[in-house]
């Protein structure tokens, strides 16, 4: 009888007892890409004190940050390093391709191969990128060790003129992996070379320059006086070759 009142007592005080809700002591933190990127905001997280965000990551695609659609398939990371206030700052640490877009690439009938070449960049980035050669036909080894070997040297020797933004911009845009495939004749003709992953192992001096540009909107005044510049030329046009037609009657 005695341990079933104890039992029931403590019954009793833990139903007392408020359960704290953890998510009403969490606020809400936007996450903002870095200069790079022009501090565009990339999303929110929870957090009950700032310094949980530290480390967090943030994943986007190109199409979410400039609209182009045809970039849809390339995955920009991002890491949270500080916070002002309710705002979160972020370093870049690297992007991927997603994984479909990787399986079109790599059907039947076609030779994937892959390299790694680990480069320091102009700014003093230490950055590894993960190339991904496609070919049409079968790859024989010594083709494939030429490969590697004009890569990395390609690759070596261009990020130490290129800064980081440099780098990542020439990914974005398809540019780098076209110098690759056209270096990458002289051992086998590519059908394509893709930059399939970058990773950021050491930062380097500074931060990155801003690669994305502001794109200029015409103002309704602007356009207005032109659509009126045009009828004008066109009243004028019409009034010449009324003035022709009396002159020759």
């Amino acid at each position: 009888m005695a341990s079933s009142t104890v039992a029931s007592r403590k019954t009793k005080g833990n139903a007392g007892r408020k359960v704290k809700d953890k998510w009403k002591a969490k606020e809400w933190y936007n996450i903002h890409a870095p200069r790079m990127f022009n501090e565009i905001v990339i999303g929110e997280s929870p957090a009950a004190d700032p310094e949980l965000l530290l480390g967090r990551t943030a994943e986007v695609t190109v199409q979410d940050l400039t609209g182009d659609f045809s970039k849809m398939h390339i995955k920009l990371k991002f890491k949270i390093t500080g916070t002002d206030g309710h705002e979160a700052k972020t370093e870049f640490i690297g992007h991927d391709l997603t994984s479909d877009y990787v399986r079109r690439l790599t059907r039947r009938k076609k030779t994937k191969t892959d390299h790694v070449v680990d480069v320091m960049t102009f700014d003093h980035f230490f950055v590894r990128i993960k190339t991904m050669s496609i070919a049409e036909r079968r790859v024989q080894s010594s083709q494939e060790i030429g490969m590697r070997s004009v890569i990395g040297t390609t690759l070596t020797a261009m990020a130490e003129k290129m800064t980081l933004s440099d780098i990542v911009k020439s990914i974005i845009s398809g540019d780098l992996s076209k110098d690759l495939a056209r270096a990458c004749r002289v051992v086998i003709p590519m059908k394509r070379i893709e930059i399939r992953k970058s990773e950021i192992l050491k930062v380097g001096d500074g931060e990155p320059e801003s690669i994305i540009e502001e794109v200029a909107v015409a103002a309704p005044e602007e356009a207005s006086e032109e659509v009126v510049t045009e009828e004008a030329a066109v009243e004028e046009v019409v009034e010449e070759s009324a003035i022709e037609e009396t002159a020759s009657e």
